[in-house]
């Protein structure tokens, strides 16, 4: 396969060039890895003729810009849509039709129940930025009996009928006393939507028990998730899946699955083999399965990794057609069900040896052009324009353009022993100019605690090795993708056996002769915060520093911060009772701390309130311990902000070179 480079929006940036570049200061480096990706969404026309392009701008905001592929020489892009992040923000556009989109805008808001909510809406715009409309929700006139904050989402961009989608909405009842008008439809339903006129035509009506709706791709509605709620109004955590014959007909009983991975659960609908594609956990471990629609339940094994959980499903186009699943070992892989697809993945991986992650982004309606993004450890990656009948291949666009002229550092798949043997997985980065010894080095456990690190351009890992640093993410017992076994009862109920891995990650460091004495610091976000702050308590000085970006801090608290929802159950029942709350809350044990702290925290996070980093800081400071917290107004959790995020690294880098002395 040939490609040529060919940049339409800018000339284009290499990162991760194996030259050097002139030495710059820690704040300029921050900058540069801190600065959130050149492209945060993509999407392909049906027609394959243009790209809409997510960008950022300051702050939180972000444009969408649109680009026209025929012709040659430099393509323009046309901004069509801005907001501000104040709070409105963009989170994705896809295309309807050839000529009109649908974005997704949301926002973090402040209830009045007093807990911070996400608000969604979806627009409808054509590709030069004219004709804009609001897509309706499911509420009338304004006596809504609940929140309205659900703006609904599509699950089929490919009805048949040009411009129509098919949309989940969330209906709301109204009060009746006084009104004639009242809407009294209640709970999820799906519509078919008009992206032009935005006349809609209901296709199921609302349910209140109803959780989610899976389409065939083709315009019509095959599967149904239902969940019973308790006397409370609490969800429950057992889920049901229903079923429509292709012929149509009542909802028939499909099969059960809960959030632990046991039962069938459906994810895509396969219209010509009259099937679902779902995953379910055998063996300790997820795999993949079909399960016919024709009434038979007939249930096949597609693929299971003998080491790790399957983790998802691979699809291509507006059908979302289903050509294989993805897992990760140390890197990750498809297994492919679709055999030419199979064969075009060798021919990328020939012609991209240097980008071995490589995915489809969207294809055009015929799948005869596809939008792929292609990165590794040490790049943050491309997107590309394939042409499948002339192999003619284009880059669009770099994802971190700033990071130009950077040397940027390996990631290596390790295995640490942890204190009764067990091998852990994890991943280190050390800095690029080859250093391996002695060094400032720093253990950052991933979040979650339901998650786990992979192989890839991780840009706080790039940032610590460009500044000498060594980094050690390990996939402690407790982490998603390994099997039951490996994930136990969760990093919660489980946190004695997730922190004892994290700190023998640092021991292991120690060991190995790679941080060197007195220089050893943990770094981590959200829960990977929670287990750099436990740490301090558990290891009182084998970590000299501490970094913790909206962290958990005590876990009564994480749970009660989910009262007023209706998942509250199922998060106090993933948390638990029992003593590990009191022993598993660094902010009941603030006199243990040794070493100092450094927090970050956003006053908008809905995952984990900014009060838990507030908790922390006021137990450390009554304490006597050495704290410092960096509160972010108006930010969530994922402090989405160039600004904000190389305020995170200076500081952090600052915060170090003071706490690991030489």
């Amino acid at each position: 396969m040939r490609y040529r480079l060919y940049t339409i929006l800018a000339v284009l940036m290499t990162a991760g060039m194996a030259g050097t570049a002139p030495a710059e200061a820690p704040d300029d480096m921050a900058k540069r890895f801190g600065a959130r990706e050149a492209v945060e969404q993509a999407s392909l026309s049906p027609d394959g003729n243009y790209v809409a392009l997510l960008q950022p701008l300051a702050g939180q905001g972000g444009a969408v810009y649109v680009i026209d592929l025929r012709g040659s020489g430099q393509f323009k892009p046309t901004r069509i849509l801005v907001a501000d992040g104040k709070p409105e923000r963009i989170a994705s556009c896809s295309w309807a039709s050839a000529k009109r989109l649908l974005c997704t805008v949301f926002g973090m808001v402040e209830l009045a129940i007093g807990d911070i909510g996400p608000v969604s809406r979806v627009l409808a715009i054509d590709l030069d930025g004219q004709n804009m409309k609001m897509l309706g929700t499911g509420r009338g006139n304004g006596r809504a009996l609940g929140y309205d904050l659900f703006g609904g989402s599509i699950i089929d961009w490919s009805t048949g009928i040009d411009g129509h989608v098919l949309m989940t909405r969330r209906y709301v009842p109204e009060e009746t006393v006084g009104s004639r008008a009242a809407q009294t439809k209640d709970g999820l339903g799906v519509d078919d939507v008009d992206s032009a006129t935005l006349r809609s035509v209901p296709v199921e009506r609302p349910r209140p028990d109803a959780d989610g709706y899976l389409s065939d791709g083709r315009g019509a509605v095959r599967v149904m998730t239902v969940r019973t709620s308790d006397a409370a109004g609490y969800v429950r955590g057992r889920q049901r899946h229903l079923f429509r014959p292709k012929a149509g007909g009542a909802w028939q009983a499909l099969s059960e699955s809960d959030e632990t991975g046991n039962g069938f659960e459906p994810h895509h609908v396969d219209f010509d083999g009259d099937l679902a594609y779902g995953l379910k956990r055998i063996n300790g471990r997820v795999a993949a399965f079909s399960k016919s629609l024709d009434g038979k339940a007939t249930e096949n094994l597609l693929f299971a990794h003998p080491q790790v959980d399957v983790d998802g499903f691979v699809t291509i186009g507006r059908n979302h057609r289903t050509i294989g699943v993805t897992y990760v070992v140390d890197k990750r892989e498809v297994f492919y069900f679709d055999q030419a697809m199979a064969k075009l993945a060798n021919s990328l991986a020939k012609a991209l040896p240097d980008l071995p992650l490589i995915r489809i982004v969207d294809a055009s309606q015929d799948e005869g052009k596809l939008l792929l993004w292609a990165g590794s450890d040490t790049n943050a990656g491309r997107y590309f324009v394939l042409d499948r009948a002339s192999s003619h291949m284009e880059i669009v666009t770099a994802d971190r353009p700033q990071l130009e002229g950077v040397r940027t550092a390996q990631v290596k798949h390790v295995r640490y022993p942890a204190g009764d043997g067990t091998m852990i997985p994890a991943y280190l980065t050390l800095p690029p100019d080859g250093a391996a010894k002695n060094l400032p080095a720093i253990v950052m456990p991933h979040g979650g605690p339901e998650a786990r690190d992979e192989w890839g351009f991780d840009w706080i890992a790039q940032f610590f090795a460009s500044q000498g640093y060594a980094v050690l993410q390990p996939n402690f017992r407790g982490s998603a993708g390994y099997g039951q076994n490996w994930f136990q009862d969760n990093g919660f109920k489980s946190w004695r056996t997730a922190i004892g891995d994290v700190d023998d990650a640092g021991r292991w460091l120690l060991s190995e002769g790679v941080a060197a004495p007195d220089r050893l610091a943990i770094m981590g976000w959200s829960y990977g915060g929670y287990a750099a702050l436990q740490s301090a308590v558990t290891e009182p000085g084998l970590f000299k520093a501490v970094i913790a970006v909206a962290p958990v801090t005590d876990l009564d608290r994480l749970r009660e911060e989910r009262r007023n929802w209706s998942n509250f159950a199922l998060v106090s029942a993933y948390i638990g009772d029992g003593p590990h709350i009191e022993a598993g809350s660094p902010a009941r044990h603030a006199a243990a701390f040794s070493v100092p702290v450094l927090m970050f925290h956003g006053t908008m996070d809905r995952n984990v309130s900014f009060r838990q980093s507030r908790l922390m800081d006021d137990r450390l400071k009554k304490a006597n311990k050495a704290s410092e917290l960096v509160i972010y107004d108006g930010l969530d959790h994922y402090l989405q902000d160039s600004a904000a995020r190389a305020d995170l690294l200076g500081r952090s880098a600052a915060f170090l070179a003071k706490a690991l002395h030489p």
